[in-house]
């Protein structure tokens, strides 16, 4: 019961901090720090791959109605708005593929537990979200350079503590990019990125693990989806709003309780 229970919090932590700009993996590393879980290594990543494959999920679910006019256009023969988007989401994969290809194993280690790190990236993501929430002049849509920009945060936010969804759309909004459309580009972004991850994890056997029990990872991902479609609706919403200060003043606290709790 104590391990569903587990799976239960991190998946509920994971739907929520996907798409809520103050960094899943940060608050995953701080679940796990506060619930004692040991798990490391293979163990541990198999729960967090399972988590964020779940999120994926549930942006498939919020922007279903999108990806299937971005599908459609793709069937067209001509050229349109939708094969432009598709080549941006694409060139906005790129810096995070190839981090993530490079620098596989010294990612994996950073997700054990490493709160002084989590507390210093918080704040970090603290620092764009108000910078960003001051971004006065948002009304152009992603270009092919901001795509690759937007990227390049994105790769950056495989560290935990920085929010990915934090860092991309305050380096869409600081491009000038419209809040709507940057929360849009951000959350699409990332889905063919995580489903790639998971694929390639099942075609290495990385997701076998003698030890691993399947129901609590079950009630991990369907926390999670549940959460996640509730998130990122509502995040989309606050961005369009400019509220994004609230979530850095909550990012610095945590970031300092994380600092000085791990020091004792």
């Amino acid at each position: 019961m104590g391990e569903l229970i587990e799976a239960l919090v991190l998946g509920v932590v994971q739907g929520l901090t996907e798409f809520l700009p103050v960094s899943s993996s940060g608050h995953l590393e701080l679940a796990k720090w506060i619930l004692q879980d040991d798990a490391v290594g293979q163990q541990s990543l198999l729960m967090t791959v399972v988590l964020h494959g779940a999120t994926a999920l549930a942006t498939v679910i919020v922007f279903f109605k999108d990806i299937m006019v971005i599908i459609k256009g793709l069937l067209n023969m001509a050229w349109n708005d939708q094969k432009a988007f598709v080549l941006k989401i694409i060139i906005s994969m790129i810096p995070a593929a190839l981090v993530g290809l490079l620098f596989e194993e010294l990612i994996e280690s950073l997700f054990s537990q490493r709160i002084v790190l989590v507390g210093a990236m918080l704040i970090v993501t603290a620092i764009l979200l108000f910078f960003a929430d001051w971004a006065k002049n948002t009304s152009k849509s992603v270009g092919y350079v901001d795509a690759f920009m937007i990227g390049i945060s994105q790769a950056i936010a495989i560290l935990p503590g920085i929010s990915r969804s934090g860092a991309t759309i305050s380096t869409s909004v600081l491009l000038g990019i419209d809040r709507a459309k940057a929360a849009r580009f951000s959350f699409l972004m990332v889905v063919p990125l995580i489903f790639g991850k998971l694929a390639k994890d099942v075609i290495d056997g990385e997701l076998m693990h003698e030890s691993v029990q399947l129901l609590p990872l079950f009630v991990g991902f369907i926390a999670a989806l549940i959460a996640g479609i509730v998130a990122c609706t509502w995040m989309i919403m606050l961005v369009r709003r400019a509220k994004l200060t609230y979530f850095a003043i909550y990012c610095v606290i945590v970031g300092l309780i994380a600092i000085l709790f791990s020091s004792f």
